[in-house]
């Protein structure tokens, strides 16, 4: 893909190995990119550790990413705090002189419940992480980039529930389906100074997280968790979940010169089931 190479990439949630975020630095790394990991590092008393990436997580990622070649930064990054989202920007700048590309990629999903058993403050988490914190992460690497004055490239990963309905998991389809209003959004505002906006739209995809979401629906359901992926496969018509390298390569298109004129979309990365 055109163009990225010496391009400095920032990709939030990035630290767990395995993930999409670092399945997408990977993608951005071969391409040329020089890659920041950032993740929580320390969880935070609010939320379950279990769930979260540690920093020994995210510094294998970046272990891996520098034993392939890449140039590598690693920086914790809490996206709901403003603070730290500035000096995760500053410490880009500081150690690579830029920054070009943005990937909102940290999200909570794994907070699966029916809507009558929903606390406010798991709703509220969702919201923060999904929605609030690509709003602080895009606020600030925007103006890196309309300082630095030669565009950029800011790409969500939404998701399926961005486009429809699931169960048991009301407040992360809420903000996945504001992502891609904020999405459109911003690309109209930002578009002025270079800047393209889309989102990636991936449906299931088996990572750490998605596993969970497996093993949850499966029990929900009474099926076994090979009549449920048996199900799952049946309604893709490519026939199989998505991979992680599959919104990886869609990614790496958006932040590339071969998407220059592609702005406020939300591409589908669903092997076919999603188709809206």
């Amino acid at each position: 893909m055109s163009g990225l190479k010496g391009r400095v990439a920032l990709c939030t949630g990035a630290g767990r190995p395995g993930g999409l975020g670092e399945a997408i630095l990977a993608r951005l790394a071969r391409e040329g990119c020089r890659v920041v990991v950032s993740d929580l590092g320390r969880p935070p008393a609010d939320l379950e550790a279990a769930h979260l990436a540690s920093s020994e997580d995210a510094e294998r990622v970046a272990h891996g990413l520098r034993a392939a070649g890449a140039e590598v930064l690693a920086v914790p990054l809490d996206v709901r705090d403003e603070a730290q989202v500035e000096a995760a920007v500053a410490r880009t700048v500081e150690a690579f002189g830029r920054l070009d590309i943005l990937v909102n990629n940290a999200g909570i999903g794994f907070l699966m419940e029916p809507l009558l058993e929903t606390s406010r403050t798991h709703w509220q988490t969702v919201l923060d992480v999904n929605l609030m914190g690509a709003f602080l992460c895009t606020k600030h690497a925007a103006r890196q980039m309309v300082r630095q004055g030669q565009g950029g490239r800011i790409v969500n990963v939404a998701s399926q529930a961005a486009k429809s309905g699931f169960p048991h998991l009301a407040g992360y389809v809420a903000s996945k389906h504001g992502l891609v209003g904020f999405t459109r959004s911003i690309a109209i505002e930002l578009g002025g100074d270079g800047i393209t906006v889309n989102a990636v739209c991936p449906n299931h995809v088996t990572t750490g997280l998605g596993a969970k979401q497996n093993e949850y629906y499966a029990r929900v359901r009474g099926q076994t968790m090979e009549q449920f992926l048996a199900a799952m496969r049946a309604r893709i018509p490519l026939g199989r979940p998505g991979l992680p390298e599959d919104t990886a390569a869609a990614v790496a298109f958006l932040a590339s010169d071969d998407a220059r004129y592609i702005t406020g979309e939300a591409m589908n990365v669903s092997g076919g089931e999603e188709q809206h």
